[in-house]
């Protein structure tokens, strides 16, 4: 009875293992992805206020008019706002329009993007709350002066692209910060980078420090005949001090 039992119980977990991996494999199935051409596409930086950053991706669908140009301070300043630009330029600007996909997985409920500012670069990361190192997927130099109408164009890191959305073979309005590496291989590579940072931080390690130099026979010696002379004095101060006896009252 109880074998049956046990054999039973065991087929009921195997089925239900193949039926979550099916449902995994179906929903990354879901969706695929096709390349886009990248020079007709703008990831852009928006100033927002005094110290906030909002990203926007534009892109030309049309030869013409331009959606975006290029400055000569070397920011990209948009220009679809200037006509009609529907059926010209797409633009996407939350969530709803781009998300993260790594290894053919998407990761848009995973992984959200921020704008973060170190140092003299503007660093576009893909964070995920339960991982303390963000994926680096984009970055450019911060602009001496900020401007409103002047947008800081991102450049993608090595490995990184964008690529558009696919439903049953139907191209959508949805764009993927894609790599084809697994995010886990990805996590772990942005892991040792920031512990490698934190050390370079910490400086070059500092030589220990010498002990003291030993003393040498001669100084040794020295400093006992001190010490003897000074024992010899404290014992003739001593003997030539009166000594304080005991008086005792007399009584009849």
């Amino acid at each position: 009875m109880s074998r049956t039992y046990l054999r039973e119980a065991g087929l009921t977990a195997v089925g239900l293992l193949a039926a979550g991996l099916s449902q995994e494999g179906s929903a990354r199935a879901l969706f695929d992805s096709a390349a886009v051409p990248q020079e007709h596409i703008a990831v852009l930086a928006q100033p927002i206020g005094r110290a906030h950053w909002k990203l926007l991706v534009l892109e030309q669908i049309k030869a013409q008019p331009r959606c975006w140009r290029a400055r000569q301070d070397g920011l990209v300043e948009p220009s679809l706002n200037r006509f009609n630009f529907s059926g010209i330029c797409k633009r996407y600007l939350d969530s709803n329009g781009y998300s993260l996909r790594s290894g053919g997985q998407d990761l848009g409920t995973r992984f959200r993007f921020r704008l973060k500012p170190s140092g003299a670069s503007l660093r576009l990361e893909a964070l995920d709350p339960q991982q303390r190192a963000p994926l680096l997927v984009g970055q450019a130099p911060l602009p001496t002066r900020r401007d409103p109408n002047g947008f800081v164009a991102l450049q993608l890191e090595p490995g990184w692209a964008l690529e558009r959305r696919v439903y049953q073979g139907r191209p959508l309005n949805h764009l993927y910060f894609a790599h084809h590496d697994p995010v886990n291989r990805l996590l772990a590579l942005a892991s040792s980078r920031g512990q490698r940072s934190g050390f370079q931080r910490l400086g070059a390690p500092m030589p220990p420090i010498a002990p003291p130099p030993l003393p040498t026979a001669r100084s040794t010696r020295r400093r006992t005949t001190q010490r003897l002379t000074t024992q010899r004095r404290t014992t003739r101060l001593a003997s030539n001090a009166p000594i304080r006896l005991q008086v005792i009252p007399y009584r009849r």
